[in-house]
């Protein structure tokens, strides 16, 4: 049966419409990451979503980090950007496309994690068609290049912007991705349009939260303008994920903004890469 595929607003304007041409450039930003040595399995990793061209170099450190894995199932959670209503969103396509294929939603765990949600926060994933959402959609071709297995996505995008929304979610996830094999994704941007030195003390604030996996103190550091993140009700909700299913440290693997592509260092937004691992038993 032919799934209902999500229309690609994105292919052709924030990353390259041909195939080939997509492939090489991905596999470049894969290519050209130097990872530290990570002591320990990958649960997840945290990565941005702008333009490839601008946040490509960086979210190649984060897929990087996945590279040759064989997942069943890839948990992707991003913000929502744009004004839906509800604090909880999802795609209500069967798949996900790009010029490099198609992606299947997972629609079992989708349905186990909308139920979930329900019972805890008395509203689940709001599914929505056409939306022009591109904190996912942009990371789906390091995905499909870095991974080695056939895989399906469980995708969410949060509005809401409050701890407990976010921890409900993580824990949510935590319990429908038991006993899975799986991968955690998450989706933000750092902080956008301070000047370069502004930004790099707002950004090295929030990596450090991210890097003492501190879910609460990105919080805190935000509600006291002192650290910046779109994707901080993402981010925080798989971190919150990521512990309940055994990760237990963040390895921040890459910084740098947009003005490190551009020249333009007056108005610049900030990218972050991180490895969320289990660590492995001294031996």
């Amino acid at each position: 049966m032919a799934l209902d595929v999500r229309p690609s607003p994105l292919a052709g304007r924030w990353y390259d419409a041909d195939p080939a041409v997509l492939a090489r450039k991905v596999d470049g930003y894969l290519d050209a990451a130097h990872l530290p040595e990570l002591n320990g399995e990958v649960l997840g990793v945290i990565a941005p979503h702008a333009g490839h061209t601008y946040s490509g170099p960086v979210a190649g450190y984060a897929f990087a980090a996945l590279r040759g894995r064989t997942p069943d199932v890839i948990a992707l959670i991003g913000p929502m950007h744009h004004p839906y209503a509800e604090p909880l969103i999802t795609t209500a396509y069967g798949a996900y496309a790009t010029p490099l294929g198609q992606i299947p939603v997972d629609q079992d765990l989708l349905r186990q994690l909308d139920a979930v949600l329900e019972s805890e926060l008395g509203f689940g994933l709001a599914p929505v068609q056409h939306d022009p959402e591109h904190s996912l959609e942009i990371e789906l071709p390091f995905l499909q290049r870095a991974l080695s297995s056939s895989w399906r996505l469980l995708p969410v995008m949060v509005r809401a912007r409050e701890p407990r929304v976010s921890q409900v979610l993580g824990k949510a996830l935590a319990q429908v991705l038991r006993d899975k094999n799986f991968l955690l994704v998450a989706s933000t941007d750092l902080s956008h349009f301070y000047d370069q030195q502004t930004a790099l003390v707002y950004d090295r604030s929030m990596l450090k939260q991210i890097e003492d996996f501190n879910p609460e103190g990105a919080f805190a550091l935000e509600l006291a303008e002192q650290g910046f993140a779109c994707g901080l009700g993402a981010f925080s909700a798989v971190l919150w994920a990521a512990h309940d299913l055994g990760a237990d440290t963040v390895t921040i693997l890459r910084h740098a903004t947009s003005g490190d592509v551009t020249g333009d260092y007056s108005s610049v937004v900030g990218y972050g890469a991180a490895a969320i691992l289990k660590r492995n038993p001294a031996k």
